[in-house]
């Protein structure tokens, strides 16, 4: 196979784009890659293709950071749609209406929002038959289509916020619903919308999502990926320009500054003392390592009056 050429230098930080719907996730990141010239970039949660919203992508040595943003709090726009169930618990599966009882009546809004409310704080959530979860070495998703019965165990969710924003009843019998949900990582917003249809006597299923947040990274402040195409046809100083820096949405943990003989020292994986003192870190604590400038250089943990290193990005 050929060589495949080298990052361009200086590609490293967080991009937050806004990933429009239909493209995966995995596609958005591949764009990416093609547009940044850098060949290292995860990303802060999948959204499915049909769903749409903020994105942030971490290039380089950003990379390695992304696992301090894996239990941020996310925020969504969702449309739920009642009267019938989905295979997928969203509008890519298979329909099937579910009428509610004789005599209980079309759903009322009053209805949604309180079972919405009922929704709120921890719980143990029931996955969709459709997901990536894996049961004995294969995914969830996989022994759905094959016509597989996956005994998926509920994940411990937190919903803080789920606010009815819209209410469309033209239809009586299939009613539309637009949410603000907030919720904790892992949350299946698929799964809020079906189980709401349950708790009501009917069917619910998601018909649309948008993601308004992902911990600290807003879709407000997010890219389009029109504007860093454009940007790329410019030049890599204008991508650059779009980045924001490797530990952007890190402002909660506390930073050290080296002295340019200590991140020398630490890069070589040696515990250093800072002669600037660490009285921002508690004694057990995980820490960015900064230079004199303020840019991070790593991560380091306080154990007592010195930092181990634990990830070093330059020497």
């Amino acid at each position: 196979m050929p060589n495949r050429p080298p990052s361009l230098p200086g590609m490293d930080g967080v991009l937050v784009v806004a990933k429009p719907a239909g493209p995966t996730s995995h596609d958005v990141v591949a764009l990416a890659r093609r547009l940044t010239g850098q060949r290292r970039i995860g990303h802060g949660g999948t959204l499915d293709p049909f769903a749409s919203g903020v994105l942030p992508l971490f290039l380089g040595h950003a990379t390695r950071l992304v696992e301090y943003h894996l239990g941020d709090d996310k925020a969504y726009r969702a449309t739920i749609c009642f009267g019938a169930t989905s295979t997928t618990d969203d509008l890519d599966g298979e329909l099937t209406p579910v009428p509610r009882a004789a005599g209980a009546g079309p759903v009322r809004r009053e209805e949604v929002e309180a079972g919405l409310a009922a929704m709120l704080g921890e719980q143990l959530q029931r996955p969709p038959a459709y997901s990536a979860i894996q049961v004995g070495g294969r995914r969830a998703y996989d022994m759905a289509r094959a016509g597989e019965a996956a005994e998926l165990a509920g994940r411990r969710v937190v919903i803080h916020e789920a606010v009815l924003e819209e209410w469309h009843a033209d239809d009586p019998q299939r009613p539309i619903a637009v949410v603000l949900v907030r919720c904790s990582a892992g949350t299946y917003v698929r799964a809020i919308a079906r189980d709401v249809g349950e708790a009501l006597g009917t069917g619910a299923y998601l018909g649309g999502l948008t993601r308004l947040a992902s911990g600290p990274f807003r879709l407000d402040d997010a890219i389009s990926l029109d504007r860093l195409r454009e940007a790329a046809g410019i030049g890599p100083d204008a991508v650059r320009g779009l980045l924001l820096p490797a530990d952007a949405g890190l402002d909660a943990m506390a930073s050290v500054v080296l002295t340019d003989d200590e991140i020398l020292d630490a890069a070589k994986g040696r515990y250093v003392r800072p002669v600037g003192g660490l009285t921002a870190v508690a004694d057990g604590d995980t820490a960015r390592l900064v230079d004199g400038s303020g840019q991070i250089v790593g991560i380091g943990r306080r154990e007592g009056p010195r930092i181990a290193p634990a990830k070093m990005f330059a020497a």
